[in-house]
């Protein structure tokens, strides 16, 4: 017993190693590198630069934590007084597989999240830049620009959620909050994306839902969500980057459209604002979900970077079916960053971010503006320190009666990233 403990001790050991090396080693094929390296990478690149030996794993992950000093109030001075102190930290664990040549496998977990804090998958996909694996060099004039993806993931609906953070991937975002319209789902999706001299489509389908569940009483009107993408992004010259894509999502059923902003079950960034004395509110205040029953989206987004210089916007329109009561909310950001040092490792800018509508044709409008201003530095290229000052306000008669009405908060929030 003693020696086959001692076996299988070293067998584990040695399978650590060979992880180990094969990530240290070899790099994955069209990917997207964690760490600085993966700041501002949208899609992932189709450069055929790495050649495909064997399979290798890769295992990775992400941590994140913050100190957290926001104060808040509304007019009926209902909701709970917030001390400073440090929130519940968060963790990814991700294994992404070279599985042939140019098919790779995704999987995320979350190991602690705000919402969940016990682990759980958070979803997955196949990516194929080659079909290789059905005959060598099939169709290769195809896939030398297409991507083909599948899996329960998140889909690829407009720029913002490359720049997101993904419970404890927080490496990408200069920010520590995320869009208050924050469109991110995880659903069963297939999309084929190209990529060629600059220009980039992306067609896909989703089954619409974020819980699974073939029981028909349950998901008695469930339709399919169909997106896609158009755009532009090239460097101009050496030092000026411009990208521009326009995105869109369509889903007209009544139990399935609420997903697009309030698919992200790793909860809100900043703790427990807008919730009460009492203990009324949710794990998502902070951000916004229209929660249309039969939605119809498309968000714009420029990006542009010159030297150091760097800006990112979103428009945005999502709004509701006539036969669901009309409605409609547009959503305006702007993200000014300066990034400096010798590798960029240092940066300093703003976001300002609204959003405005109504949740019926002719019902009284809401309004909701966001200001940050924030500072971060890359330590290491997988350490990353933010420090961010965030005022939040609502306001506008569509509040009235509710907790928003004269609603605020604001203050600072440190945190602390780790990504590889």
């Amino acid at each position: 017993m003693k020696k086959r403990v001692i076996t299988l001790f070293t067998a584990l050991l040695l399978g650590v190693a060979y992880v180990g090396y094969a990530q240290e080693s070899r790099n994955l094929q069209y990917f997207r590198s964690a760490g600085k390296p993966g700041v501002n990478v949208f899609e992932t690149p189709k450069e055929d630069t790495i050649a495909f030996e064997h399979i290798n794993v890769r295992v990775g992950g992400d941590f994140a934590i913050q100190f957290q000093a926001l104060n808040q109030q509304n007019n009926g001075d209902s909701l709970a007084d917030l001390g400073s102190n440090f929130n519940l930290p968060t963790a990814n664990l991700d294994i992404d597989v070279q599985l042939h040549d140019g098919v790779r496998m995704h999987l995320r977990t979350y190991l602690s999240a705000r919402h969940h804090q016990e682990a759980w998958v958070k979803g997955g996909y196949i990516q194929m830049d080659k079909l290789d694996f059905i005959r060598t060099g099939f169709l290769n004039g195809l896939m030398n620009i297409a991507t083909i993806k599948i899996g329960l993931d998140e889909f690829n609906y407009g720029d913002a959620h490359f720049r997101r953070t993904d419970n404890a991937r927080a490496i990408y975002n200069p920010f520590v909050g995320n869009y208050i319209m924050d469109a991110f789902s995880t659903e069963v999706f297939g999309e084929v994306t190209l990529q060629h001299n600059g220009w980039l489509s992306v067609v896909g389908l989703t089954n619409g839902k974020l819980n699974q569940n073939v029981v028909i009483n349950q998901n008695s009107d469930n339709q399919p969500s169909f997106y896609g993408k158009l755009g532009y992004d090239d460097y101009v010259s050496d030092e000026l980057r411009v990208r521009l894509t326009g995105s869109w999502y369509i889903n007209q059923g009544t139990t399935t459209g609420t997903y697009l902003y309030g698919g992200d079950r790793g909860g809100g960034r900043y703790y427990k604002v807008m919730q009460t004395v009492s203990g009324a509110g949710s794990d998502f205040e902070g951000r916004f979900n229209p929660a249309f029953k039969a939605i119809s989206a498309f968000q714009i987004n420029p990006f542009v970077k010159y030297q150091g210089l760097e800006f990112f916007g979103i428009y945005e329109v999502a709004s509701n079916a006539d036969d669901q009561g009309g409605g409609f909310f547009t959503q305006l950001a702007g993200e000014l960053l300066y990034r400096f040092g010798p590798d960029e490792q240092l940066y300093a800018g703003g976001r300002y971010n609204t959003v405005s509508g109504e949740m019926l044709e002719g019902s009284p409008v809401m309004n909701i503006q966001r200001l940050s201003l924030g500072a971060g530095w890359f330590l290491t290229e997988n350490i990353l320190a933010k420090f961010e000052y965030v005022t939040q306000t609502y306001d506008g008669a569509g509040w009235q009666n509710t907790k928003y009405a004269g609603g605020k908060f604001d203050g600072l929030v440190i945190e602390a990233v780790v990504g590889f």
